[in-house]
């Protein structure tokens, strides 16, 4: 949690000035106002990036030490003023202040259009009226009486006026009040219900407002587990432990029904590009708002910085540090891997807050019973998703679905950790024999398959597997830091120094479906041969050319659009793990009873 924390021997923190914008996203929805300013969880998404269009105008801010300063004879108009107030603990920017002959003017600007009400007639939504009565009471301090408040709306272009009463000042106390008390509760509000101010909020894509109702209605099944009940026991006071409890009625109306049909949560900045530097002695720098690469002074790419999602830097690449100055402020993974394609590990700005979550992932990963449940999902969806591949691409015998069918079934009751091992391991051997049944003969390449091996990989398959596999950890590593999860404190791996322990287990499912799809693609459509590896006493690995050809199939792979097993829409592998990642980090902070493996037909 940020600054509205509550400290870790229980006494209460004294909380800063909240901003007049975050009380507007609280009259707005409280689970907006909670992501963003308890958590510090903020999307971009069309919308707000219009709305500093609006501002831009605006956006020179004047901050007056001096009440005296305040000089609003007629005409006068200040720009931007910041304005903060202990005793209403409120500090805020107010677009307009206008000197007029009745008195000050307070305007505020709004991308959107204004309400209409019974009459037909335009007025202010609630939320806008509420931050001009907020600026105008913080003036009313430096001893400034607003006559009167307006919100101009783009859309409609025009005016609509505000009136300043005591009931709507009485409406801003009372509201900073409420939303001091659910920031210091640790407690997420649940979402709207069937609201259209979803479709255009920002944080829908985090929030995912019916996928959260339908992933919160199998609580019942998961209270009666003890060690849950040791973890939320209402009666502990803590806040964390009352969580999955305040719940139960909000999701009761949604439990037992089938799952909705949603449309994709697509957030912006999906479709950067990544850019992938594997020249040895080559550097990544920056000019300008461009990044660029060059080898020994040559110019080689550049491309904008706003374009690029991601940097993969692999073996023997520099990086300027005006560059990784840009990547931070922009947002841009940079992930390093070695010449053989481990992965070494990854930088990337400051995370969200992700205290709610993390604070629960520690809690409940001591849980072993907790840990079971989540680790018999995960076993059960990847030989799923196993028995899927061979299905699809193999020749098979009925007996060895049935007894894949048989392993995945028994995943999902094994009585302990040591047991859905040893279901898992059984499982992958029976996997594993079948493997080559999947790869297409060559009369250029007879393959050396004797079944999986690594550390080093022996043959070009495994090679092809283990670097799909490192691709794998990366791409979740990310994900859960960018959710605010901790990637090394896992459920099923063991925590070990410098390993994603949770970024291996999320990584399960996905296996079959996209890192040994990469390999069985790349090999039956002859996009690579025998002559992209290099194969010695230690180990094979592909060359210069096999690991371009492979970056542009993972790519591929990566883009493909791929049917959600309970809400039935589209969308990319990559955008799925983003989804499955924030379904455990709902999970850990006890707002979903269970977590769905991914799976598909």
């Amino acid at each position: 949690m940020s600054d509205a924390a509550l400290r870790t021997d229980g006494a209460l923190e004294a909380q800063p000035r909240m901003g007049v914008r975050n009380l507007h996203n609280y009259f707005y929805c409280p689970r907006l106002f909670y992501f963003q300013w308890v958590e510090n969880i903020f999307q971009e998404n069309a919308d707000t990036v219009e709305g500093r269009h609006v501002h831009r105008n605006v956006d020179v801010s004047t901050r007056l030490a001096d009440p005296k300063e305040l000089n609003l004879a007629e005409g006068v108009r200040l720009r931007s003023l910041r304005l903060e107030s202990e005793a209403l603990g409120l500090t805020g920017v107010v677009d307009l202040v206008e000197g007029e002959p009745e008195g000050t003017k307070v305007l505020d600007y709004k991308k959107g259009a204004a309400r209409r009400n019974a009459e037909g007639e335009r007025i202010a939504k609630e939320p806008d009226a509420v931050q001009i009565a907020a600026y105008a009471l913080l003036l009313a301090e430096r001893g400034i009486k607003v006559a009167r408040g307006a919100i101009y709306y783009a859309a409609d272009k025009r005016q609509v006026a505000v009136e300043l009463t005591e009931s709507l000042f009485e409406r801003v106390r009372r509201g900073v009040a409420e939303a001091r008390a659910v920031a210091a509760s640790g407690t997420c509000p649940p979402p709207l219900r069937e609201d259209p101010r979803c479709l255009y909020c920002s944080a829908y894509p985090i929030c995912l407002p019916k996928e959260s109702l339908w992933w919160a209605s199998a609580r019942r099944e998961f209270i009666p587990d003890p060690q849950m009940r040791f973890a939320f026991d209402s009666k502990s006071g803590d806040a964390l432990r009352d969580r999955l409890l305040d719940v139960l009625e909000f999701a009761a109306e949604t439990s037992g029904k089938a799952s909705p049909t949603l449309q994709p949560p697509r957030p912006e900045r999906d479709e950067g590009e990544v850019l992938v530097v594997q020249t040895p002695g080559a550097q990544v720098g920056q000019r300008g708002e461009e990044i660029t690469v060059s080898v020994k002074g040559e110019l080689l790419r550049k491309l904008p910085g706003h374009q690029v999602r991601a940097i993969y830097l692999y073996g023997a690449v520099q990086l300027t540090a005006q560059a990784v100055a840009t990547c931070l402020d922009l947002g841009i993974d940079l992930a390093y891997f070695s010449p053989a394609g481990r992965f070494l590990g990854m930088l990337r700005g400051l995370p969200t807050s992700g205290v709610d979550a993390r604070r629960g992932q520690y809690r409940l990963f001591e849980l072993s019973g907790v840990r079971l449940r989540l680790a018999r999902e995960v076993v059960r969806a990847k030989i799923h998703n196993q028995r899927v591949m061979l299905m699809r691409n193999g020749e098979v015998s009925e007996q060895c679905l049935r007894v894949l069918a048989h392993f995945r079934e028994a995943a999902g009751s094994a009585n302990g950790l040591t047991e859905l091992l040893g279901i898992e391991g059984n499982a992958a051997a029976v996997y594993f024999e079948q493997f080559e049944s999947m790869l297409k003969e060559r009369e250029d390449w007879k393959f050396d398959w004797r079944g999986r091996n690594r550390r080093p990989p022996r043959d070009p398959v495994n090679a092809l597997l283990s670097l799909g596999y490192s691709m794998l950890v990366k791409e979740l590593a990310g994900v859960c830091y960018a959710v605010g999860l901790d990637p090394f404190l896992g459920f099923m791996h063991q925590p070990r120094y410098g390993r994603p322990a949770l970024a291996l287990d999320l990584m399960e499912e996905f296996r079959p479906l996209v890192a040994d799809s990469v390999a069985i693609s790349l090999i039956n459509r002859g996009e690579l041969g025998p002559e992209d590896f290099i194969c010695s006493t230690n180990g094979a690995f592909l060359n210069d050319h096999g690991r371009k050809v492979f970056w542009e199939a993972w790519f591929r792979r990566m883009d493909t659009e791929v049917s959600h097993p309970e809400f039935g829409y589209k969308m990319a592998y990559r955008r799925m793990l983003d989804v499955q990642a924030r379904q455990l980090w709902r999970f850990v902070r006890g707002e979903a009873g269970e977590y769905h493996g991914f799976t598909t037909r």
